[in-house]
């Protein structure tokens, strides 16, 4: 059976480029927490973080509004950790924040305006 061409693209399958507005680099990351490249990388394994491969060839990169004043967005590390046990993956979470949802807008923005609990529960929501 082939794929229905009007469907929507899955998570996986979204152009992370063209959806978050700016990429940031490990050491960038690391300049904006003030921590080593290192760091960062087990801040990502830890799910503090999400990085992801915005386009071919680019290398794991992060969104910028994942950093607020030198600390992960509030959050954020939750929501990582909460997805990553329903089986999302750091691309398919990212994809998540960034499309138009019922927030009413995208999840990265509730959670910069610090409506975290609100994404949370549409992510719950997901695992069922």
């Amino acid at each position: 059976m082939s794929p229905d061409p009007t469907s929507e693209p899955s998570l996986a399958e979204v152009d992370l480029a063209a959806l978050v507005p700016e990429w940031i680099d490990w050491a960038e990351a690391a300049r904006r927490l003030e921590v080593t490249v290192a760091k960062v990388r087990t801040m990502i394994r830890d799910h503090e973080l999400a990085a992801a491969v915005p386009s071919p060839g680019a290398g794991q990169q992060l969104p910028a509004d994942f950093i607020v004043d030198g600390l992960p967005v509030k959050g954020l590390p939750g929501l990582l950790t909460m997805m990553h046990d329903n089986g999302y993956d750091d691309r398919e979470i990212i994809a998540w924040l960034y499309l138009d949802q019922d927030f009413p807008g995208r999840g990265i923005d509730a959670l910069l305006e610090n409506r975290g609990s609100e994404v949370k529960r549409r992510a719950q929501a997901m695992a069922f």
